[in-house]
């Protein structure tokens, strides 16, 4: 329920702050008073657009705040599925600021409208003859319905199911896309995949490839350099170790005499032993370097065939040409793969399917029998209301497309009197036969399901004696079970409520502002007075105030 609406710098109305209380409360005042800029206040709360030209004072600041007590409502998950913070004592701030930027708080977060707008129709519902109704709805009309076969807990069960189903039925969708898209590279990427791994890539050694073709492209020229290199290290009479030998013996034969001497020999031998390892290696691999075309050929064309690919594929190295053989193998495999994938997604879709249809149909069966009780409580709510001869037909439709709510589809028809045909409510019903309807609907679900904040703007527009007399205890009736604010012109409606607040506009230096009270006791036998016959309250106007009061 809303409990307070604090109003600052907008159109007529300075700063002033209203609380609000449980049952009916009432709000009364002339004509052009400004009733219907706390309205347009209140809407700016639940997420209408702002308009800079609604602030009183462009240069200032405009802040409308509205505090909620929310707690008997149980709207923690619509809160946490919009990315509220959740308060049981909840705050909404709008403001408009000088250069008409709008900005929207829930709890002193900011918020985007479209959130503040989601949360709206759970905190305050506002009714209007002229404004559309929301009983033409046919989601609306199948709430009501549901809220008479108590299918709240049905409900949430086929939904959990039906986003299940969705869940399934998208991925089924996208896994159909993507093996219509792989499918159509499968072939190419079959052809690489081959391709790599007939090269049998991790048994080739590309450097080493690469040094065996230069050792037997050049085999002749390396022979004859290793020959003479063993020559000019080894010949008998000029080899460098034969001249190193010698000069070994001479240094030999006085390196006992220093230790400086000494160290020289050793020195010398130990580049000897080097030498004579070095040379037996260069003649070693003299004797082994052989040309051998057949040999070069077949380590050509693996040296190609490396290259070829490397090039096709845009890489430098066999490790990544694996790595994309590897990757082309899962592609092929995920491919090959999908159809099980498919098919066990076709399977889930189908058991989800089924069950979901289950809940739906067991909806169906309440529906139906709780459509003969809502005809009869409506009927029964409208006679007094001057609707004697209302009617009301429910076509529920089953079929077998899902919907939020299930699977049926609901029309309404309505007449208004005897021997005329049946047609479509919002066709056929009349201005204030259908503001009625709606107090009536209202009435019943009330019985049934916690409303939130009703507000009725003068909904009893062209409705008088009687007619207005019930609808005033229809509406302090519902107020028992639920918050209620009504903007009425009628005495009747007024003399029902709990609780009474008056708009009215006050002049002051050349400054017209509205403003808003609290009315005591007498107060509110003076305006229902005052409604009755004018300003100039008679005594009999004021005798019939008290009869209404009483």
């Amino acid at each position: 329920m809303i409990t307070s609406l604090a109003i600052k710098n907008y159109a007529l109305i300075e700063d002033i702050r209203v609380e609000f209380n449980e049952g009916l409360t009432i709000i009364t005042g002339e004509t052009g008073a400004g009733k219907s800029i706390i309205l347009g206040a209140l809407a700016l709360v639940l997420g209408k657009r702002a308009d800079l030209g609604s602030v009183k004072d462009p240069s200032k600041k405009c802040v409308i705040e509205g505090h909620f007590q929310i707690k008997n409502y149980q709207l923690e998950i619509i809160f946490e599925e919009n990315d509220l913070d959740y308060e049981p004592h909840t705050i909404i701030r709008r403001e408009i600021l000088p250069g008409g930027k709008s900005r929207a708080f829930v709890n002193d977060t900011p918020v985007a409208l479209n959130q503040l707008q989601t949360l709206a129709p759970y905190l305050v519902d506002v009714h209007s003859q002229h404004e559309t109704l929301e009983i033409v709805s046919e989601t609306f009309q199948m709430e009501v319905v549901d809220a008479l076969a108590g299918n709240a807990e049905i409900l949430k069960s086929y939904k959990a199911q039906f986003q299940d189903y969705k869940k399934v039925s998208e991925a089924l969708s996208a896994l159909k896309l993507q093996k219509e898209n792989a499918s159509k590279e499968l072939d190419y990427n079959s052809f690489l995949y081959d391709e790599l791994q007939q090269a049998n890539l991790k048994k080739h050694n590309q450097k080493e490839l690469e040094e065996d073709f230069e050792t037997l492209n050049n085999a002749e020229d390396i022979k004859e350099a290793l020959v003479n290199a063993n020559l000019l290290l080894d010949e008998e009479q000029i080899g460098t170790l034969q001249t190193a030998k010698e000069t070994r013996i001479v240094l030999g034969r006085i390196k006992e005499y220093s230790k400086k001497f000494e160290d020289f020999w050793e020195r010398l031998n130990s580049v000897i032993i080097e030498m004579e390892d070095i040379a037996s290696e260069i003649g070693s691999a003299a004797e082994h370097i052989e040309a051998d075309p057949e040999r070069l050929f077949q380590i050509n064309e693996k040296l190609q065939m490396l290259y070829k690919l490397q090039q096709k594929h845009g890489v430098d190295s066999v490790d990544e040409l694996i790595a994309i053989e590897e990757e082309l193998g899962e592609k092929v495999n995920t491919t090959l793969g999908l159809d099980e994938q498919i098919g066990k997604l076709e399977h889930q879709k189908a058991q989800l399917k089924d069950t979901a249809l289950k809940t739906a149909g067991e909806l169906h069966l309440r529906r139906k029998e709780a459509i003969p009780l809502l005809k009869k409580k409506l009927e029964e709510t409208l006679f007094p209301l001057g609707l004697p001869n209302a009617r009301f037909q429910f076509e529920l439709t089953p079929s077998e497309d899902f919907k939020n709510n299930g699977t049926d589809s609901l029309q309404l028809f309505f007449t208004a009197n005897k021997g005329l045909a049946f047609g479509p409510l919002k066709k056929v019903a009349s201005g204030g036969e259908m503001s009625r309807i709606m107090l009536a609907v209202k009435a019943v679900l009330a019985e049934y399901k916690k409303l939130p904040t009703i507000v009725f703007d003068e909904i009893d527009t062209g409705v008088s004696g009687e007619i207005a007399n019930k609808m005033a205890a229809i509406m302090h009736q519902m107020s028992k079970a639920m918050q209620l604010l009504s903007i009425t012109h009628l005495p009747q409606i007024a003399a029902k409520g709990d609780h009474h607040l008056k708009v009215y506009k006050e002049d002051v230096n050349n400054v017209t502002t509205t403003h808003l009270k609290a009315l005591g006791k007498e107060e509110r036998l003076v305006e229902i007075a005052e409604m009755l016959g004018g300003k100039n309250v008679s005594e009999a106007a004021l005798a019939n105030a008290k009869e209404l009061l009483n």
